[in-house]
């Protein structure tokens, strides 16, 4: 049927299924003659057995879509995962998706595919309008295609940062929108940025008639940026919107998902990439899936859910300890922010010492955000880098309930955390009682 199973297989199963599939290729017929220059022929018996002999790839010279005949396992197996893909796309909020594809490219270099596919639909653009988000990739994916990103800078709201829609379509109006490629918006970020207003976006590239491609990289986990890419196609535009496969279902990176809503649309970015394809992405997500199945990947949700939530409760309980506190993000969903206010007051390089002393203690993922970092990318200089504003007011540090995570990582890095933070008050404490000893007895002196 094409669907994932609704209860996960088991390995064997899962194995005897895939070898079903590698049979089909023509490297593996019995007494196959092959005389043209790629055959499926692997020297390593190891690399062979990594790949369950599935060694032809995916698509044809033209369309990375297209069945191969002589590969007609590696064919079925392209086209079982897309099908399955979609709908868990669907079973995780976007209903109302049409299409999609795996592509053997991370979230960054699919973005770009996306946008060069536009290039033929919009020849006179050279612009593309990107509320600002502090991530090398998603910045390089506009420059890698060839058009100059228009950066919008965020509004303060609260603690939040959120996009600013009058600099969008003031932008949009100084431009001319025949000039403007397409608008780059982001759902899945780190707090203190929240997701972008996607309806409100959706419904100014409608009214504009300017194409809308969605940053999703991991947003497929959130029942919350799935909605918003839901509604946002709903009530205006969006045209593809991109995820990442090993973010959102933990498999090695190195593949991505482009969805939308225009079937055409989706086909014509396929067949914008040149060539054949690994079918690695494509066989890493199907075993996954089918392992899991629908029962198992909605638990995975579940549970991401309710440990953002402890997360939240505990980290807060830990910032008041510490004369800090949780910021108040509420519309972001997987990621969090304490401030770091007292440690920036008292030390100037306090904020990145902590953040090396947690990657020594192997707390990995928690990034230490300074105030005013300034950071050159492609000839574009940001000011306040990684904070995804110029002036964010205060240092702090992210953390992130991403599917995954077990209750044992929030608590080992909750009590890693509170001993560092807990060795900069005694060294603070040790510095003082020093400088007050100093001046004592040079008052004495006096």
């Amino acid at each position: 049927k094409g669907k994932c199973p609704e209860d996960g297989w088991d390995e064997s199963t899962i194995e005897l299924f895939l070898h079903e599939l590698a049979i089909m290729d023509s490297n593996n017929f019995l007494g196959n003659c092959g005389v043209g220059e790629r055959e499926g022929r692997v020297v390593s018996g190891l690399v062979a057995r990594r790949h369950y002999r599935l060694i032809h790839g995916i698509g044809r010279s033209g369309d990375i879509s297209a069945v191969q005949p002589k590969a007609a396992g590696s064919s079925l197996l392209n086209k079982l995962t897309n099908s399955v893909v979609l709908d868990v796309i669907k079973l995780a909020g976007v209903r109302t998706v049409t299409s999609c594809f795996v592509v053997p490219m991370a979230t960054g270099m699919s973005l770009t595919l996306c946008f060069l596919t536009l290039r033929h639909k919009r020849p006179k653009a050279k612009y593309i309008i990107w509320p600002r988000i502090d991530q090398k990739s998603c910045f390089k994916s506009m420059i890698t295609a060839g058009f100059e990103p228009v950066v919008i800078e965020n509004v303060l709201e609260g603690d939040e940062l959120r996009t600013d829609l009058e600099a969008v379509e003031g932008k949009i109006k100084a431009l001319g929108a025949e000039n403007i490629l397409c608008v780059h918006s982001t759902t899945s970020c780190f707090a203190p940025r929240v997701p972008d207003r996607l309806e409100e976006l959706a419904v100014i590239c409608a009214n504009y008639d300017i194409p809308h491609i969605v940053n999703n990289a991991y947003g497929v986990q959130s029942s919350k940026c799935m909605h918003l890419i839901q509604q946002g196609a709903r009530v205006g535009r969006i045209d593809a919107f991109v995820q990442s496969l090993d973010k959102n279902f933990m498999v090695p990176v190195g593949g991505a998902i482009i969805a939308g809503f225009n079937e055409p649309f989706i086909q014509e970015i396929s067949k914008m990439y040149p060539g054949r394809a690994s079918a690695s992405p494509s066989l890493d997500v199907l075993i996954t899936l089918l392992s899991l199945g629908t029962s198992g990947y909605k638990k995975l949700l579940k549970e991401r859910k309710e440990m953002f939530l402890y997360l939240s409760s505990e980290l807060k309980k830990l910032a008041d300890n510490h004369n800090e506190r949780l910021l108040d993000t509420p519309h972001n969903p997987i990621s969090l922010a304490m401030s770091l206010k007292n440690l920036d007051e008292t030390n100037d390089a306090a904020v990145t010492q902590l953040g090396s002393m947690l990657f020594t203690r192997q707390v990995s993922g928690a990034r230490v955000v300074p105030c005013g970092a300034v950071q050159t990318v492609n000839n574009y200089t940001f000011k306040g880098f990684m904070s995804h504003a110029n002036d964010y007011p205060c240092a702090y540090l992210n953390a992130a309930s991403a599917i995954g995570i077990k209750k044992q990582d929030v608590d080992v890095f909750l009590k890693r955390l509170d001993k560092c933070l807990k060795t900069f008050k005694k060294e603070a404490k040790q510095e003082k009682s020093i400088n007050d000893t100093n001046a004592a007895t040079e008052q004495l002196e006096d």
